[in-house]
């Protein structure tokens, strides 16, 4: 084992368990669920180490952060990012990055199809729901999802995969249960040329939650790697 990365091992450990646990009370053995490893201010030595555990699923936050620590990462690592994105940031990540989890705006799908376009390639995305209505996050509304998913994948160099959210910690059940719904809604009326597979949601602190509600991705950053105890 590499020294001084042995509280992410047994992290590992404490995860796969708790996954495993979540699956089985919620009758979803057979269910394949990603982890994604979320590299928010974490060093690249020790996301490499996570990655060479099978932790191969990145989360970046940032831009800048990521254009620093990429030429580092392993190349195993499927890099997604995951945070807010500014328009005129999108031409940095795009060759680099798998997917784009974080569209939380019609004008931003089709800033990201223009890039694409630009670049001859196709970008995954997921839609982000503002699931709690809440005025610090961006997102779509529950209400507004359905007829802007249809707008976006009708954008050329774009493929809507699925949706994300990040609930209010309170009552993260009722939130996880409405975008379960919804995201059932959009699987059984596809928008056309959208490939709806993946609902992302449960973080460090709620995640064997979200198996219940049929998340097939978290993300986990305290959980895998320790609270942050070093700046951006």
């Amino acid at each position: 084992m590499n020294s001084g990365f042995e509280d992410i091992s047994e992290n590992i450990k404490r995860i796969r368990c708790n996954i495993e646990e979540a699956k089985v009370r919620a009758n979803r053995e057979s269910d394949d669920i990603r982890v994604m490893a979320v590299t928010k201010t974490v060093p690249y030595e020790r996301v490499n180490f996570a990655v060479s555990q099978g932790f191969e699923l990145l989360g970046e936050n940032r831009v800048q952060e990521y254009l620093e620590k990429r030429e580092h990462y392993s190349e195993k690592a499927d890099v997604s990012f995951i945070g807010h994105l500014q328009s005129n940031k999108i031409k940095y990540i795009i060759d680099s990055v798998s997917m784009i989890q974080s569209v939380d705006s019609i004008s931003l799908a089709e800033a990201i199809s223009a890039q694409a376009v630009k670049r001859g390639l196709t970008m995954d995305v997921l839609l982000e729901v503002n699931i709690g209505g809440e005025t610090t996050k961006s997102g779509f509304s529950a209400d507004e999802l359905s007829e802007s998913a249809f707008r976006i994948a009708e954008l050329d160099g774009i493929r809507v995969c699925g949706l994300m959210t990040i609930p209010p910690p309170e009552n993260s059940s009722l939130y996880f249960e409405k975008m379960q719904r919804l995201y059932e809604d959009m699987r059984s009326l596809p928008p056309k040329s959208a490939d709806i597979h993946l609902l992302s949601m449960g973080m460090s602190a709620d995640y064997a939650e979200a198996v219940r509600f049929g998340t097939g991705m978290v993300r986990l950053g305290s959980a895998l790697f320790g609270a942050r105890t070093y700046k951006a």
